[in-house]
């Protein structure tokens, strides 16, 4: 009797185990795999000058893809470094994404200079950052800034397409926390990042039936790993302003905010390796996500709540900022007419 009992307990958990592994296997099966390498397939990056542009085309390159870089300056020392630390797959292309005959331009050097698997994917990361609250902004800043980061996405974009659906292959884009976290000083850069991620979400549904896959990268505050945050003193700011502005914003009040905002850039991620690895996901796995929030542990819950909360709740939330407070103590307080 006892063996009978023996016997039948090592039934049932030979039955387990074997029930165990098979739910294991199916669920590893599920994972999404990786490409392991990009030989034959080609890939196209926008803003290759420096920054993740710059750093994405060399990884790239390292996993056997053909790269073409768009640099804004092909005869500039990002564009020659670049040349420089790579393979002879990886090939600089003169791209100015605000200009249609450059645009055409390089669609015809890739269409010439494809490998046998065709354009994989097309990694739209050329972009600008400027900070300044809306009224020391001009129509122009504006408009420069939705040009460059949100119409020259789309003009590479439609360029490049047909060569990316014939691939099924993948279209990222550059995006920010600030396409929906609506910042103090960061006006004209959220307008250009949330008509954005409009256009990338738009596109996402249309490519599905082609098998296209598109991912938008949100970083956080990567200043210090990249150099696309602008330089520019008080006395910058103030002498843009007209007399009406002046008489608004004391130049008091500019220098503490432009501290504060060269301040809160030095306190972001020192590298890019977070929002490198996940360009590098989107563009190689099987399943990339739709989106990539790339900010530090702490921050990740606030940022996932954020576009959920009631608006009246959001616009609060800058209240707790000790610099928030100041502004509207310092604001309309008589202005001083030298730094």
């Amino acid at each position: 009797m006892n063996h009978i009992f023996f016997i039948g307990q090592v039934i049932g958990i030979f039955s387990i185990s074997a029930i165990l592994l098979f739910l294991l296997a199916k669920l590893v099966c599920r994972q999404p795999g990786i490409m392991q390498d990009g030989y034959g397939y080609a890939v196209l990056i926008t803003g290759c000058d420096s920054g993740f542009g710059h750093q994405l085309a060399r990884c790239l390159d390292q996993r056997g893809f053909v790269v073409f870089a768009g640099c804004l300056c092909p005869e500039g020392a990002g564009a020659r470094s670049l040349q420089s630390l790579s393979s002879k797959n990886l090939r600089i292309l003169k791209l100015d994404v605000t200009s249609d005959e450059d645009v055409k331009q390089a669609k015809r050097v890739v269409q010439e200079n494809l490998p046998e698997k065709g354009l994989w994917a097309v990694v739209n990361n050329a972009g600008i950052s400027d900070w300044a609250e809306i009224e020391w902004s001009t129509i122009k800043d504006f408009h420069n800034m939705v040009d460059i980061n949100l119409f020259g996405c789309i003009r590479t974009s439609i360029a490049f397409l047909p060569l990316v659906r014939a691939t099924k292959g993948r279209m990222v884009f550059m995006s920010s926390i600030f396409s929906f976290f609506n910042c103090l000083n960061m006006g004209a850069y959220s307008v250009s990042k949330r008509g954005l991620e409009a256009f990338a979400d738009c596109l996402r549904v249309e490519m599905a039936s082609f098998d296209v896959k598109v991912s938008i990268i949100q970083p956080g505050n990567f200043g210090q790993a990249t150099n696309i945050v602008r330089m520019k003193t008080a006395y910058d700011i103030w002498e843009k302003l007209d007399d009406e502005r002046k008489q608004s914003f004391n130049q008091h009040y500019i220098k503490l905010a432009n501290e504060y905002f060269l301040s809160t850039c030095k306190s972001g991620f020192k590298n890019a390796d977070l929002v490198i690895n996940a360009m590098l996901h989107a563009v190689t796995s099987a399943k990339p996500k739709s989106r990539y929030l790339l900010v530090s542990t702490m921050d990740m819950c606030f940022f996932k709540l954020f576009p959920f909360l009631p608006t009246a709740v959001t616009d609060a939330v800058f209240t707790l900022s000790s610099m928030y407070t100041k502004r509207k103590q310092m604001l309309h307080a008589k202005s001083e007419r030298r730094l």
